[in-house]
């Protein structure tokens, strides 16, 4: 089958697929959410420990490439030179991996988990640090070294192998001819479903903290219909951001939102509880890195584990659904940068910064509730998590400013993600074109804004969650396929090497 013919059917049969859906969800949200909810707890209790061992193994792999003789290898022709300055890379990568996210979950998981923590009694010094310590643990190594494997494996087939930047491409190794049928077909539709829904769930995120914060700051009324303007007016300004391209639009905007990121990280460190937050965070680090082990493969087999299904199932996930969109951007940004530039960027730097956040936000909030009795859990059960963060900075100077940048940089983010996401949904759309056409854009711009409207209106939060789950579940086979296939070619890439010498 001709390739452009392949990527036409699969942007057609992708759409079709997607439209199906909202139809559903717009003619009968409550089904939906009934359907939707009951497959997801029969797939988290029949394959839970399927997302927790392909998220360790995901993360092992990467680890091993930091030290593995494939180090060297470029990804890109020999003598390549990286496209983005570092600092830029960083923040291009850093905003399309985590961004919204970060933003509302950053005072929110940390309180949720001090009041409700995995074991043990809450409200503790104990629950505190296991609070801190799995904050650390779902944002940190786990979910980016499933993003550097995906970015790697695709950056390497595409920029030093030539290959078109299509996951059935980077598959060929192991998928051989079939990578270019039906089978190769079915895996980027795969994809591209995953893209839909992870980054639906992350807007709809952000939409939610939005409404939270106009509710908070101007007594906006927090409801369904403030958080679908919200979607409809930052549509508009993603899809103007989306027609600049990657060099002007998410390079300015990545910028921008590391700047106003740091001013909101800054702000809480030296105003808020400074020492707290120094102390706590090497010590709650060390029983990260300690406790790993032990975390990654945790399921409760012996105890309720209704906390694992509803934080690290649904965070693994998620991730794996985050994957083929941040792995396409991070490979699009990341040519000519060797393998071990690469995981040491992509792995460590963002994982170690993301720790730090949350040891900031979520540090400040415990604080105020064991050292200065402002309950946040009374916020929190009354008026909902996504103002937690904005409760969070009016207990400081120059509160009600900082939550009008945190809303701005919510705003940004939204904007941020939303345009890298139709950038690589036009990507895998088009044969793997690195600057696929505006109408493109459009078509899944509107699909991804429309599909985290239905998914609020279906089922709130735990409809963002259902959505994430269920697009991960197909597309982490394709990420063991990829991971093969990488290893492959650098096993051939080696022996070619070695030849050569003799």
């Amino acid at each position: 089958m001709n390739p452009l013919k392949s990527t036409t059917l699969v942007f057609n049969i992708s759409c079709a697929l997607a439209l199906l859906f909202l139809l559903w969800g717009g003619i009968a949200p409550e089904h939906l959410a009934k359907i939707t909810g009951a497959f997801q707890t029969s797939l988290l209790d029949s394959f839970g420990w399927l997302y927790v061992l392909a998220a360790t193994g995901f993360l092992v792999c990467a680890l091993c490439l930091i030290f593995s003789r494939w180090g060297d290898i470029p990804l890109g022709p020999d003598g390549a030179k990286p496209e983005f300055p570092l600092l830029s890379w960083f923040a291009m990568l850093f905003c399309a991996g985590m961004g919204i996210g970060l933003v509302f979950w950053g005072v929110a998981e940390p309180t949720s988990h001090f009041h409700d923590p995995p074991i043990g009694e809450g409200g503790t010094p104990q629950a505190a640090r296991l609070a801190l310590q799995y904050s650390f643990f779902h944002w940190g190594l786990h979910p980016w070294g499933i993003y550097t494997m995906v970015g790697m494996a695709l950056a390497y087939f595409q920029f030093r192998k030539g290959t078109p930047g299509l996951f059935s491409a980077a598959c060929q190794p192991v998928l051989g001819r079939h990578a270019t049928g039906p089978l190769g077909t079915t895996v980027d539709i795969i994809a591209v479903f995953a893209t839909v829904f992870g980054v639906a769930t992350s807007l709809g995120f952000g939409a939610v903290q939005i409404s939270g914060g106009l509710f908070y700051v101007f007594d906006v009324p927090n409801t369904l219909t403030t958080q679908l303007v919200v979607i409809a007016i930052v549509t508009v300004l993603f899809m103007l951001s989306a027609q600049t391209g990657l060099h002007r639009g998410i390079k300015y905007l990545s910028n921008l939102n590391m700047i106003l990121a740091l001013t909101l990280l800054f702000f809480l460190l030296f105003l808020g509880p400074t020492h707290f937050i120094m102390t706590v965070f090497p010590s709650t680090f060390g029983h990260y890195i300690q406790n790993l082990p032990t975390m990654s493969l945790n399921l409760a087999p012996f105890r309720d584990s209704t906390w694992i299904h509803n934080w690290t199932l649904f965070y693994w996930a998620w991730w794996i659904a985050w994957a083929p969109f941040v792995g396409t951007f991070i490979a699009r940004i990341s040519k000519g940068r060797t393998v071990r530039q690469f995981v040491l960027g992509v792995l460590l730097v963002p994982s170690l910064f993301c720790a730090f956040w949350f040891t900031v936000f979520g540090g400040t909030g415990i604080a105020l509730e064991l050292f200065q009795d402002v309950s946040l859990k009374t916020v929190m059960e009354t008026q909902g998590i996504e103002v937690l963060l904005f409760t969070v900075l009016e207990q400081y100077p120059m509160g009600t400013v900082m939550s009008l940048i945190a809303i701005f940089l919510i705003g940004t983010f939204f904007i941020t993600s939303a345009d890298s996401a139709t950038f690589v949904l036009g990507t895998l759309t088009t044969n793997g074109s690195l600057n696929p056409p505006n109408r493109i854009k459009f078509t899944w711009g509107v699909i991804q804004s429309l599909s985290a409207a239905i998914l609020l209106w279906s089922g709130g939060l735990k409809g963002l969650q259902t959505g994430a789950i269920l697009a991960a579940f197909p597309f982490v086979f394709v990420i063991i396929i990829l991971i093969i296939s990488l290893l492959k070619s650098f096993q051939e890439e080696t022996k070619q090497h070695n030849s050569q010498r003799i």
